[in-house]
């Protein structure tokens, strides 16, 4: 049986990580090199790491933080923000990273998704998706850039699957409206998306229990959850949330 996965998110922001609700009144929490080796002891089974500001400022990857992440863990590694061109992603990879995020450059620049799928191989490629309710589209979800700044105009639903089909080989899933506020995943949004493309799902945004991730991984029907607030605050950590997963029947890597 294939084996869910607990993903840590650290968004930076100036060299540091950061934490807020709904993409606004961000925090400092802590130095992301020290999270990450945290976060790697308690049996994380991947990290992501969001430069938040990167795109909106127009600057490309902070290598030096991404290779003393990358010193620090050995298990997959995943990079986003400013990640616009081929060679943003070759020296990304090369400083550590086993995967690139493109979010706000993919809408910009939907080849460099086909491309980057060519040179480095479709499990390089993740599709990083900011997702907000919009009734006004067809699925009834809309897509945001710029760390939520920008409205693309484009279905969620209809991005996802144009994504896939031009070589992303994993999708980040992040529902804007649940984002920070650990009320739990956007099942509907999750189980949509997951169930009309052919690639993981990561499921992101609103954890904030346990059961939080049950319900995403099991009525969701996500590959793998993506958790921020819920321990970077120390309400709980790697080993006992798998653990209550585990209890439940949610087959993951203890």
């Amino acid at each position: 049986m294939i084996k869910k996965r607990i993903i840590v998110c650290l968004d930076v922001k100036d060299g540091r990580t950061t934490k807020g609700v709904k993409f606004l009144n961000n925090i400092d929490i802590g130095d992301p090199v020290e999270m990450a080796s945290e976060y790697y002891r308690q049996g994380v089974d991947e990290l992501v790491f969001y430069d938040i500001i990167a795109s909106a400022r127009g600057r490309g990857p902070i290598l030096d933080l991404i290779s003393r992440v990358a010193s620090q863990v050995f298990i997959p590694f995943c990079v986003g923000g400013g990640i616009g061109t081929i060679d943003d992603i070759r020296s990304t990879i090369l400083a550590g990273a086993e995967k690139v995020s493109l979010n706000s450059q993919a809408v910009k620049n939907p080849g460099l998704i086909t491309e980057g799928a060519r040179i480095f191989g479709n499990q390089c490629i993740v599709l990083g998706m900011d997702v907000r309710k919009d009734p006004t589209k067809p699925s009834g979800y809309g897509t945001t850039i710029n760390g939520g700044r920008v409205d693309t105009g484009l279905d969620a639903l209809e991005w996802a699957k144009k994504g896939v089909s031009l070589g992303a080989g994993e999708i980040v899933l992040n529902s804007m409206d649940a984002d920070g506020t650990k009320n739990g995943y956007d099942i509907e949004l999750t189980k949509m998306i997951s169930e009309n493309v052919d690639v993981p799902v990561i499921a992101s945004g609103g954890g904030g229990t346990p059961q939080h991730l049950v319900d995403v991984l099991k009525e969701g029907k996500a590959d793998a959850a993506l958790i921020a607030s819920m321990v970077h605050n120390g309400t709980y950590t790697i080993g006992q949330i798998k653990s209550d997963l585990n209890q439940q029947g949610i087959p993951v890597r203890m």
